[in-house]
């Protein structure tokens, strides 16, 4: 059906739907499939059941039958499986354990928590179950409170997912971008577009770059510092049975006979085989198209898996049939969000034949400045995340209205793009109700709204530098130097949150 462009402000109805119903039910995927639903019933004006029909036959099975998204999918699986073993080998805490004689003060199991965190980068939520249960006894020793643990391991999880290109974070969103290459008729690759995008996605850097300048500087703030002074002067170190909810966690990612190789081994092989395949096309940092992108990728991931479970069958840790059904239950996991880029795809496609990009470009065109787009997406996104608490379903909804918009005023696609994913990301970070944030409270057996309320004032000191940041590429053009700029104002800020803390604190005393 070609693009209606005459419904105007009825074209934004079922991206509209999606956003209240996703919010409203805290489920992305039933959001998206209700708005895609109502789009069809818009679009083909047909009776609901016939519109059924006409959603399956002309805008979800066309997504399963194009190459490029199949190898997505096919790719994502892949991803999963390998997750799964390394989830369960038990390697991760292995590993930690490993250098857990060497960390002897406060700022090392910091340092060392957060390290670890950016090692376990294949999966934001495998780092809580893995990182925390492993430096919980030390970071009792040493007298580090255990909010102060559950934001560490919250703020490499997430954070450093979004910035690897390779694992499933990155692969998602350049399936979501790809749509929008095409539909704008771009002459770029998925693959190049998302790295044009890191240096500005402020957030997820800011976020990174605050634990080891906390840890190092020794500055706190906010409720940050009641629970690193109430354990700073604790006399009995938290036990660990009196956190039962901590057990199952530590229960999981204990395995016997598994050895820190489980780790480091099947990453080398990883990363080998992607500079051998993908190399001599320009990777990582030249233009590689999609498909040679993803086969390279899937071939990298099926080697490193196979690494792994010759190791684990080697020293005994697991067997062989043992691994093959944990891969196998990696890639089914994976389901859920196969289905909702296949519901995100539909809805990019629905956009187009609506015209809602195209109303949304002309909205943007004539009523907004090009330097105040950065900074509108980022609040949007932001406020959309965190009420879902899913930035995988802001990613879905907004990239799609983001990238139109940019392209018809020329304001900075990479930025624009960064722009999204800081505010899904940061949205998220703030969210009481986001996955990663209740996952790290459990893993450092801490109470979830203790995590939320301590680490909130951290993510928004950031949040604030990355607005202002937004709004000073948006100004000057995008720049990647704008990062160190921005990492200049943390330091700043966070020197003045701490001396603002510590005259209120004496004020009150």
């Amino acid at each position: 059906m070609p693009a209606d462009t005459t419904l105007g402000l009825l074209s934004l109805l079922p991206v509209a739907l999606a956003l209240v119903l996703s919010i409203a039910s805290r489920n992305v995927i039933l959001g998206l499939f209700i708005g895609l639903f109502a789009g069809v019933l818009l679009a083909e004006e047909v009776m609901p059941i016939a519109a059924l029909t006409v959603m399956v036959r002309d805008y979800l099975v066309p997504q399963v039958t194009d190459g490029y998204n199949a190898g997505v999918l096919v790719l994502l699986a892949f991803i999963g499986g390998f997750v799964a073993l390394m989830e369960k080998s038990g390697g991760g805490a292995a590993f930690a354990a490993k250098v857990a004689r060497f960390i002897t003060t406060r700022s090392r199991v910091q340092l060392s928590a957060w390290l670890g965190g950016i090692v376990i980068f294949f999966s934001d939520l495998g780092t809580p179950l893995i990182i925390g249960p492993t430096f919980r006894p030390l970071a009792d020793r040493l007298r580090v409170s255990r909010a102060k643990l559950a934001y560490i391991i919250d703020s490499t999880a997430s954070p450093v997912a979004i910035l690897v290109p390779f694992i499933g974070w990155g692969v998602y969103i350049m399936g979501l971008i790809n749509q929008q290459i095409e539909s704008l008729g771009l002459e770029a690759s998925d693959y190049s577009t998302l790295l044009s995008a890191l240096p500005y996605q402020f957030y997820a850097w800011l976020a990174l770059i605050a634990v080891p300048l906390l840890a190092l500087s020794g500055v706190e703030f906010g409720p940050m510092r009641s629970a690193e002074e109430r354990a700073a002067l604790s006399e009995h170190p938290v036990r660990e049975a009196a956190n039962k909810e901590a057990s199952p966690v530590l229960a999981a990612i204990t395995v016997a006979g598994a050895k820190p190789s489980f780790v480091w081994l099947p990453l080398l092989v990883l990363g080998a085989t992607l500079f051998w395949v993908l190399g001599p096309l320009g990777f990582p940092f030249g233009r590689v198209s999609g498909s040679d992108f993803r086969a390279g990728l899937s071939t990298a991931y099926l080697l490193a898996a196979l690494t792994l479970v010759g190791l684990m069958a080697f020293h005994r840790a697991q067997s062989l049939l043992a691994s093959l059904q944990v891969y196998l239950d990696g890639m089914s996991r994976m389901m859920q969000i196969a289905i909702m880029l296949l519901l995100a795809w539909a809805m990019g496609d629905m956009m187009t034949t609506l015209g809602a990009d195209t109303y949304v470009a002309t909205l943007v065109r004539d009523n907004l400045a090009a330097w105040t787009l950065p900074v509108l997406i980022f609040l949007v996104a932001c406020a959309m995340s965190f009420a879902t608490g899913s930035s995988w379903g802001t990613f879905a909804i907004m990239l799609p209205l983001a990238m139109p918009a940019a392209v018809a005023i020329d304001a900075p696609l990479a930025v624009c793009i960064g722009a999204v994913l800081s505010g899904g990301l940061f949205g998220d970070h703030c969210s009481p109700i986001s996955e990663t944030t209740i996952l790290a409270s459990a893993g450092a057996g801490v109470d979830p709204f203790e995590h939320f309320q301590t680490q909130l004032p951290i993510a928004l000191a950031n949040g604030l530098i990355s607005a202002v940041g937004f709004i000073a590429v948006g100004i000057v053009g995008g720049n990647p130097a704008t990062i160190v700029c921005l990492l200049l104002a943390q330091c700043v800020g966070l020197w003045m949150l701490n001396r603002t803390d510590k005259n209120r604190s004496r004020s009150v005393d």
